[in-house]
């Protein structure tokens, strides 16, 4: 017996090697058909290339991870790469809101 588990995929289209969506499925075929000519790939283990802020370097890097795959995404056949420009300045601060002029509570 397979038992299959819901899990999301990325649709690559094979003609461009972009992810033109995310999906939920379970991986079986008789439930859902993907489209022709388009690529499944879990999103949960296949490796990305994306923009994450270097502290030691103060600056944004290309680094791998694993599931964190988007759509517009471009797949060469063993990773996603984003295909956002290289993000500007510093990461912004986590430290909370800043709040300009009174409050009241």
């Amino acid at each position: 017996m397979v038992i299959f588990m819901n899990q999301n995929y990325c649709i690559v289209n094979q003609a461009t090697n972009i992810c033109e969506n995310i999906v939920l499925w379970d991986g079986n075929p008789d439930t859902w058909t993907p489209p022709p000519d388009y690529l499944m790939l879990v999103q949960a283990t296949t490796s990305v290339m994306n923009w994450e802020w270097d502290e030691q370097i103060s600056d944004y890097v290309m680094v791998e991870q694993m599931g964190q795959g988007q759509i517009g995404f471009t797949w060469d056949g063993s990773v996603l790469t984003t295909n956002e420009p290289k993000p500007e300045g510093p990461i912004p601060s986590s430290d909370g809101p800043t709040v300009d002029g009174a409050q009241t509570l």
